[in-house]
């Protein structure tokens, strides 16, 4: 950066009398653009790298987040583009208030640091995950230890100007209280992770300072910052690793300044602020050896500590990155530990304890692109690696993305994650969010360097969606977004829509999750079925999310205040907080990283197909729980009505392989602000209160977390009403048709908030308020007779499309719903156990799984669904197949019928007042292929036969000639 000449200076001077900072900021920008435009610097980066020994060429300062030689065009991206100047504005304000502050004390920010000030100790002890004592002596102060690997705590993290200078106790930390506001000592083990807060706090203000010296060539701003670099890293270079005194594991995870080596985001503030100060260093002939071995210690440390194989390698690999492009090359370093030598164990060379990215992107499911996790941290680490990536090419100009393609896969899968409403889904540790807008950023800004203009109008097309429609405004918080975000998207982007990257069915495998969705607007809804498969799962069996009338009506509950918690160990993370069947109060094992995913046995439709049939989806799903030793099944379906309004069916079966007494419960929580019962006639049924349902009845501990418990025994059919009021909205209503079934007792509970919630999923009157919940409890099994629970939204102002639901008490094992909709339209609901259930009434014969028949309100019929379905027969209709279960869809469309079929079947279809079947129109790549005509069955006159030989686009009959 070159500095200002002797003449601006004297204008800069004499322009700031008086001046308030946003004018001055303009004015800055302006006159340090003309100065570059004068100096003829261009937008030359970096050349490339040599690919195996990592040899960037270039040895300048800085170079993590740009060039010197790139002034020119930040200079000019900060004038014109408004985000962009706030955030520098914002930035240069903060850190004027503490320059400010070190004018009457010159270590006013030195002294905020948490440091060994009198003691110097050089050694750390930790037990278990917590601090235990620190001794030894250093020189220097050195660098406190973290408190805790928890980081719930009672105390606040005090703002700088509240932290007593040159803190070092033996009583511990003064701090504020969250419950009584009142202050006091608090020991370190107790204080969560505020130690490392406020060190971090003031090393971000040293590095904005350090950018803006780099911005401004104002030598206040690197005084500012040096003393507090030195400080830190002396006290870091003159203090050991910590020392584990037990046989916790806690040994391979801690990192030099806290207990979870993913947790050192001090070292990109350390990174920066030595970047942006280097040129001021060696001008001023600062040693920076010892700083380069606290990088060089960092760096071993995280290296040597960690998990290997879940997201923690990639946040690791994030500070690697940081660390190795900071330093120098390897032949600088006595011990050969520079540039090469952390990229190389970073992206190549894998340890025991820190896989090379090379491998660890293979952890991805490679066909869809799913990162094996719960969604929060799925799309974290896709934008851990994406911000990896882009430092990475940075410094070589290789297209580094190329080499990583399934990291561009995983950026755009994540938006199956999304509810209609934009915000993802919550299984496991995650809750509501958009899609980081950074990973798109950050695609866009790959793409525009590489003039990859397709791919960029797309991405940006996705981006702006996300702001049309209030989700996102751009900006940033960081300097990473200041250099990297591209200043102006293209005015034409692609109209790729959101929704085109979201399919009716999606299933990852790799974390046992399979979503549904059915619908459009406020009719739309969306069950997320998951199991407990790979890292920050739950104990939760077979699990559902439901979203339904713009919310997440049936919510998952998220994780605890953190994963130390009991409220997590006991209530979130187990089968109590979900949506599920808990057997005999104790069904259970190990959350986090487990292995208990379910079974997908049968879907419609496949996972990311688009079938021209769309009124129905359904997924059914096997489950093996361990501790009870149970068989649990579970079907649920989406039906859309002809008013595009919509329900879900969810059947539900569960079993002990070998005990006779067992106990069964069936949980669902939803939001709202009451639950009330009611009758067939209408009429709200009284409940009395309870003591059950909790560990003096035998139960886990998950079950003492619900209060107002109400009971009753119902052995006939009923709903359950759940009503939630949002200021200025129609009440927002989920009715449940309930099955009933002999003995079955009912109890209505309040249950701990959900944390998984956001604004995007719930309104702000519940997003802090318990949750309401209904329990069905069978004490028999619950399989020939299962649970069956028929879901209906609909909102106050307007019609239920929902007028009846009748279940089949007579049918054990297949069971029959019949939905009588407000159109005067019915659907009959058959599903069985299996693919090889057999069921036979009068009229009526399957041999298969499930099917729906909507007939109208003249009993033609307006469409048939079967799937799993060896023989279907329904009033004239048939449907054979010709060798596998057969997925067929038969619809009226006008005046044809239009068929869809996954395997070869032959089809009988009735000759009716209303339709008589004609010709048959075979499509391939949606055109007419081939015409065949129908021939009368030879068992019965008044049936047309038609054999499906192969698997079609579509078939399409029509009405015979009048």
């Amino acid at each position: 950066m070159p500095k200002l000449p002797f003449q601006f200076r004297r204008v800069w001077d004499f322009t700031f009398k008086g001046m308030d900072q946003p004018l001055k900021i303009k004015v800055v920008l302006l006159v340090l653009l003309l100065c570059c435009q004068l100096s003829g610097f261009t937008n030359n980066r970096f050349p490339g790298a040599q690919l195996g020994d990592w040899h960037i060429l270039s040895n300048s300062h800085p170079r993590l987040l740009v060039g010197n030689q790139s002034n020119g065009e930040f200079l000019q991206s900060i004038a014109s583009v408004d985000w962009k100047e706030q955030l520098v504005a914002k930035k240069q304000q903060r850190v004027e208030k503490y320059l400010n502050l070190c004018k009457e004390d010159t270590e006013w920010l030195v002294s905020r640091l948490q440091m060994n000030w009198n003691t110097r100790h050089s050694e750390v002890y930790l037990i278990g995950a917590k601090f235990s004592h620190s001794d030894g002596t250093a020189p220097v102060p050195t660098v406190r230890y973290s408190g805790s690997r928890d980081w719930a705590t009672d105390y606040k993290t005090p703002e700088l100007d509240e932290v007593k200078p040159y803190q070092d106790d033996p009583r511990g930390l003064y701090l504020q209280r969250k419950d009584n506001e009142q202050w006091e000592w608090a020991t370190p083990p107790s204080t969560g992770h505020i130690i490392e807060s406020i060190n971090e706090e003031v090393l971000q203000l040293v590095a904005d300072a350090a950018f803006l010296y780099w911005l401004t060539a104002d030598k206040r701003y690197a005084e500012f910052a040096t003393p507090v670099f030195f400080q830190y890293m002396e006290g870091m270079f003159h203090r050991d690793p910590p020392t584990q005194v037990d046989d916790s594991d806690q040994a391979g995870l801690s990192g030099l300044a806290t207990f979870e080596v993913i947790h050192e985001s001090i070292v990109v503030s350390l990174a920066l602020a030595y970047d942006f100060l280097f040129d001021y260093f060696i001008k001023n002939q600062l040693d920076l050896k010892n700083s380069q071995a606290v990088f060089q210690k960092w760096g071993d440390q995280i290296i040597k500590n960690g998990v290997p194989n879940n997201n923690w390698n990639l946040f690791q690999a994030r500070f690697l990155t940081y660390i190795a492009l900071v330093l120098e090359d390897n032949e600088n370093y006595s011990n050969g530990k520079g540039r090469q030598y952390y990229l190389r164990h970073t992206f190549d060379e894998s340890s025991e304890r820190q896989i090379a990215l090379k491998e660890s992107v293979l952890v991805y499911d490679q066909q869809n692109g799913m990162w094996p996790e719960s969604p929060s941290y799925s799309m974290h680490v896709t934008t851990t690696l994406l911000e990896i990536l882009t430092l990475l090419d940075h410094a070589t100009n290789a297209d580094e993305l190329k080499n990583y393609s399934i990291v561009e896969k995983a950026a755009i899968t994540a938006f199956q994650y999304l509810f209609p409403s934009g915000y993802t889904v919550g299984f496991g540790d995650s809750n509501h969010r958009i899609i980081p807008p950074k990973n798109l950023e950050l695609l866009i800004s790959h793409y525009k360097k590489y003039s990859k203009r397709e791919k960029e109008e797309m991405i940006t097309g996705l981006l702006q969606e996300l702001i049309e429609s209030g989700l996102y405004e751009r900006g940033g918080s960081g300097l990473f977004e200041l250099f990297f975000y591209v200043n102006d998207l293209p005015e034409e982007a692609s109209d790729q829509e959101q929704k085109s990257l979201v399919s009716p069915t999606f299933y990852a495998p790799n974390v046992s999750w399979f979503t549904q969705r059915l619908g459009h607007g406020q009719d739309a809804l969306m069950v997320s079925t998951v199991g407990s498969f790979g890292n920050h799962a739950h104990s939760n069996g077979i699990a559902m999310e439901l979203f339904a009338n713009n919310y997440a009506l049936g919510p998952d509950m998220g994780r605890g205040i953190s994963y130390w918690n009991p409220d997590h160990r006991e209530y979130y993370s187990q089968f109590p907080a979900h949506n599920t069947v808990v057997v005999d109060g104790i069904s259970g094992y190990r959350p986090m990283r487990s292995y208990h995913p379910f079974t997908l046995d049968n879907s419609f439709p496949k996972s990311e197909e688009r079938p021209q049939f769309g009124k129905v989806t359904f997924g059914k799903f096997s489950f093996f729980e361990p501790k009870t030793r149970s068989d649990q099944q579970r079907l649920t379906t989406l039906v859309q009505a002809n008013s595009q309004q919509g329900y879900i069916v969810d059947v539900f079966r569960s079993k002990k392989v070998q005990d006779i007494i067992q106990t069964h419960d069936y949980l669902y929580h939803n939001l709202g602000q009451s639950l009330e019962f009611i009758d067939k006639m209408n009429q709200p049924m009284a409940l009395a209160q309870t003591d059950e349902l909790s560990t003096v009845h035998g139960e886990q501990k998950a079950y003492n977390y619900f209060y107002d418990k109400r009971k009753t025994m119902l052995d006939r059919d009923f709903n359950a009403l759940f009503t939630l009021k949002s200021t200025g909205q129609p009440d927002n209503l989920m009715r449940l048709w309930v099955k009933g079934s002999l003995a079955q007792q009912v109890y209505s509970v309040m249950g701990p908030k959900s944390r998984a919630l956001s604004t995007g999923t719930a309104p702000e009157e519940v997003l802090d308020a318990s949750i309401p919940a209904l329990i069905l409890r069978r004490k028999t099994a619950a399989w020939r007779d299962p649970f069956v629970v028929v879901f209906n939204p609909y909102f106050s102002n307007r019609e239920n499309v929902v007028e009846e639901v009748i279940f089949n008490q007579d049918s054990l094992g297949t069971q029959e719903i019949t939905v009588s909709l407000k159109d005067g339209s019915r659907d009959l609901m058959v599903v069985g156990t299996s693919e090889r259930t057999l069921l036979v009434r009068e009229q009526f014969l399957q041999n298969g799984l499930v099917s729906i028949t909507r007939t109208a309100t003249n009993a033609a019929v307006a469409f048939i669904f079967v799937s799993g379905m060896n023989l279907f027969q329904s009033n004239g209709w048939e449907i054979i197949s010709e060798g596998s279960p057969a997925t067929v869809t038969v619809e009226r469309l006008a005046d044809s019928l239009v068929i869809q079929s996954d395997q070869p079947v032959l089809l009988r279809i009735p000759k009716t007042p209303e339709f008589a079947p004609g010709q048959m129109s075979i499509y391939r790549n949606q055109e007419v292929s081939a015409v065949r005509n129908g021939k009368l069955s030879r068992f019965n006159s008044h049936q047309v036969e038609y054999r499906i030989a192969e698997v079609y686009d579509k078939v399409v009959i029509a009405p015979a000639p009048k």
